[in-house]
């Protein structure tokens, strides 16, 4: 069965020739407009459409989606928690010590594997696209994009910082000053092919921090991004004086913890068809509440 994407041409838009409207709105290449052209894929209030015709504010505006044919991945049963979902994409609240998709030599047991599991059970057809990463011991808020089309588009609300990533982190120490913005470029470890390392000729890097809670010994911090480097919240902090608590990498192992307290608890993005702003949290999980805990009480 053919898919189709639909959009509501907004008053804003009104007059406005299609393919300006396809190129400067929906971000779509000539290339690839002349392909949905010879397949009668681009449909104005139901009937196929000329490009240089002129839209009217409420048209309905639907393009044809091309479709995926395998999942990318190994089909694996095990728990999804969904905690946004329309018809472009997913957000998902990813647990602590799960990777997201296949690495190395781990190829089942992954969030990508048991997500394909889930929209096969549904009868969805769609290669498993994660927007953005996490590291297999931070939890919390993950993009997936149902079609290729979705994924250029919230990739692209990535670079541009309209889809917003906010974190959690448990870290050792007082933080002083209690906000502020690390700047400190991020290239290769010199000697450990897996770790990052704060070196002059990296590339940029930029964190900003807020205090939310401090206790005696320890501090709870929100923290936001500007760019997404590998490790990048984990080597900042540490490198601030102040690393997470629990990561065996560049922090400070604790009893109270076997992973790195670093959580994603909230994600904004601007909805791909209507354009509104949609912001979806993750729940803490028990693990991180119970250390904020230990640390309120040390």
């Amino acid at each position: 069965m053919e898919k189709y994407t639909t959009y509501k041409i907004e008053s804003e838009h009104a007059d406005w020739i299609l393919e300006s409207y396809l190129k400067q709105i929906l971000q779509y290449s000539g290339r690839k407009l002349q392909k949905l052209t010879r397949q009668k894929g681009i449909l104005l209030n139901g009937k196929a459409a000329f490009l240089q015709k002129k839209v009217k504010a409420g048209d309905t505006l639907r393009i044809l989606q091309e479709a995926d044919a395998d999942y990318g991945v190994l089909p694996e049963e095990g728990p999804v928690e969904i905690l946004y979902e329309d018809e472009s994409m997913l957000v998902l609240n990813k647990p602590a010590r799960q990777l997201v998709h296949p690495a190395g030599q781990t190829t089942k047991g992954t969030l990508a594997n048991y997500l394909a599991h889930a929209l096969q059970q549904r009868h969805i057809m769609a290669t498993i696209r994660p927007v953005h990463r996490l590291d297999r011991d931070t939890s919390g808020c993950i993009i997936f994009a149902k079609d290729s089309r979705s994924q250029f588009l919230l990739e692209q609300q990535l670079a541009e910082k309209s889809l917003q990533r906010t974190y959690w982190a448990l870290v050792k120490g007082s933080v002083s000053p209690v906000s502020g913005t690390i700047t400190a470029p991020i290239g290769a470890h010199p000697t450990r092919p897996n770790r990052r390392a704060v070196r002059e000729q990296g590339d940029p890097a930029v964190t900003h921090y807020r205090t939310i809670s401090r206790y005696a010994e320890y501090s709870l911090l929100e923290v936001t991004l500007d760019t997404g480097r590998t490790h990048q919240i984990r080597l900042h902090l540490a490198h601030l004086g102040h690393p997470i608590l629990g990561d065996g990498m560049y922090g400070v192992r604790v009893p109270f913890l076997i992973r790195q307290a670093l959580h994603a608890v909230s994600i904004c993005f601007r909805d791909l068809k209507n354009h509104r702003e949609i912001t979806v949290q993750a729940p803490l999980p028990q693990d991180f509440r119970k250390a904020m805990e230990l640390c309120q009480r040390q």
